[in-house]
């Protein structure tokens, strides 16, 4: 994995986004994002991974970042698990890291746009066994949410914050409402929240994201 881009808070850091880009994108995609936060979180550190370049057999085969390989876009989405593993594991190895840093794992949050945001949903909550602040899920949806499976109850009091667009034709609104409503029905409270707009991200949206982490960091 190519080494994460890392924006340091002006204060000394206290808490930690690791924040997953979409695929075809890259670890600076969010970066202005991120800056943006940094004015209301001036204590958190940023860290945006970069996904490795490697084919997507529904884009032809075409190499380009993804965090796994998409087999089949219908009737669900068809994936590589493996590759979606190895994913997971580098999101751990993140957490583990800003941890050993000195970081309050209840102060690290996931948070992950469209096919990072799938990685996220995994690592969080079929990976990852120790405490976390929370989950934010960006137009995504989550590949790995199974009928079998239960939480725990740590896993089912950990803030989650969906956002989707209304317009949204990359990955539509069903698929997310879809593990929205699988985190529900397993003891979790979700938050839901959709906006006017396609697979993109709106100012809006990051004001409410600055909201959501100033008050789940205030808990």
């Amino acid at each position: 994995m190519s080494e994460p881009l890392i924006l340091q808070p002006t204060h000394a850091p206290d808490s930690c986004v690791i924040w997953l880009h979409g695929l075809g994108a890259d670890r600076y995609d969010f970066l202005p994002v991120a800056e943006a936060l940094q004015q209301v979180l001036p204590s958190t550190r940023f860290v945006l991974p970069q996904a490795p370049t490697q084919p997507v057999t529904v884009n032809g085969g075409f190499e380009m970042p993804s965090w796994y390989d998409i087999l089949a876009m219908s009737p669900a989405r068809a994936i590589n698990r493996e590759q979606l593993e190895t994913s997971a594991q580098q999101v751990i190895a993140l957490i583990e890291a800003a941890r050993d840093s000195g970081i309050n794992p209840k102060r690290i949050f996931l948070a992950g746009f469209s096919q990072g945001g799938a990685v996220v949903y995994h690592a969080a909550f079929m990976r990852w066994t120790g405490p976390l602040g929370g989950v934010l899920a960006l137009s995504t949806y989550a590949p790995t949410f199974a009928e079998d499976i239960s939480l725990d109850p740590e896993k089912q009091q950990l803030p989650v914050y969906c956002q989707h667009g209304s317009h949204d034709d990359v990955v539509l609104p069903s698929m997310g409402r879809t593990a929205y409503e699988w985190l529900k029905s397993r003891g979790c409270d979700p938050k839901w929240q959709a906006y006017p707009m396609a697979h993109e991200v709106l100012p809006q949206q990051i004001r409410d994201i600055g909201d959501w982490l100033l008050t789940q960091l205030s808990n």
